[in-house]
């Protein structure tokens, strides 16, 4: 069987390697990313009908600013994101399937005025009619370098899972710094926007059927069964 490589931060790292060992992959967790929070400025308590949230990350590193928003209901991007924002005390008012354009969709007629609490990274979003959107980026990603060990994993064939364009970008300059060979790899990733920021070379990219951890984790059960792509649609 091809290892499975994770390199998405902690603690989704560690989750999602679990439950690839669950469905019997040989499965590898490589934390990449260090989050770390930033200052923002705190939102003044009314000015907001709704928080949309697209990581768990925010309650982790939110910090003090978020206490003044606990009566403000939350949108949240997946499970995850909700299950985040329910253990941090945040009534969740809808969940989304992965996308965070999607779930503007799902906005309540009376959540005209919503605060996105985001990482540094993070992609543009078209708000709908008479909707504002005003953001505050809480944390931010660390990258570190391929660990030894990794390294040596990546010279030969291994698929690794992909969580977000800034892990795809960050892997593609590790391997022209590290001069491993990007036909030997082929990536699982959660959406096509993940496969564009990872570019070219790759012996295989493909995608999710929807932006959730367990379609990507399904995806990659596959790739692990193969040898070599044969014809799968990406």
């Amino acid at each position: 069987m091809v290892p499975l490589i994770v390199i998405r931060p902690q603690p989704g790292n560690a989750a999602t390697v679990a439950a690839a060992q669950r469905l019997r992959m040989e499965a590898h967790g490589f934390a990449l990313f260090e989050m770390i929070p930033k200052s923002w400025e705190a939102a003044i308590p009314g000015q907001h009908d709704a928080l949309l949230i697209g990581s768990g990350q925010v309650f982790r590193l939110g910090g003090t600013g978020l206490a003044g928003l606990k009566n403000v209901p939350v949108y949240a991007v997946g499970d995850t994101t909700a299950e985040a924002a329910r253990a941090a005390g945040f009534v969740v008012a809808a969940v989304g399937e992965g996308s965070m354009q999607a779930l503007l969709g799902s906005i309540a007629p009376g959540h005209r005025r919503l605060l996105r609490l985001t990482g540094e990274d993070r992609i543009t979003l078209q708000p709908p009619k008479n909707v504002r959107i005003e953001e505050r980026v809480v944390y931010q990603a660390k990258a570190a370098p391929l660990p030894p060990e990794l390294a040596q994993m990546l010279a030969g064939p291994a698929i690794i899972a992909l969580h977000s364009a800034e892990a795809a970008r960050h892997l593609a300059a590790q391997c022209v710094t590290h001069g491993i060979k990007r036909a030997r790899l082929r990536l699982a990733v959660l959406s096509q926007r993940i496969a564009a920021a990872a570019g070219d070379g790759w012996g295989e990219v493909a995608v999710a059927s929807y932006p959730e951890d367990k379609a990507l984790l399904a995806l990659a059960g596959q790739m692990c069964q193969d040898p070599w792509p044969a014809g799968r649609t990406v």
